[in-house]
């Protein structure tokens, strides 16, 4: 059975770390209570630039535009289809909604502006 996959890269100032791994462990409690399959949170590691022959590839940091101020995170969570993307999100959302619905001074411990999202259907499935 195919699966489908919610992908993020979010940039991480640094002192922010513990604030935003509090903040994925709650999401993450969250997506699997309500169905999701997986759910991975990622700190960067080693994010240099590969060369691949003559070419070599775009580092996160570039790719985000990551300062050394920041740290690079990969996350993605697992369904298994879209439509169950779609539910369990809904789902998901409409709790974080009542939850957060009385703080008006919450600030996200990430710069939302070098965040990228994506849904993605799996292909190759090992």
């Amino acid at each position: 059975m195919s699966k489908y996959v919610d992908g993020f890269v979010l940039v991480v100032p640094k002192g922010k770390e513990v604030e935003y791994q509090k903040m994925a462990e709650m999401g993450r409690d969250s997506w699997m209570k309500h169905g999701a399959l997986q759910y991975f949170e990622c700190r960067g590691d080693d994010l240099k630039q590969q060369e691949m022959g003559d070419e070599k590839s775009r580092a996160y940091s570039e790719m985000t535009g990551a300062t050394s101020d920041d740290n690079v995170w990969f996350s993605f969570i697992v369904f298994n289809s879209r439509e169950h993307r779609d539910e369990v999100n809904k789902k998901v959302m409409d709790e974080m909604s009542e939850a957060y619905q009385e703080q008006t001074d919450f600030i996200m411990p990430t710069d939302m502006t070098k965040m990228a999202y994506g849904g993605f259907e799996v292909a190759v499935e090992g």
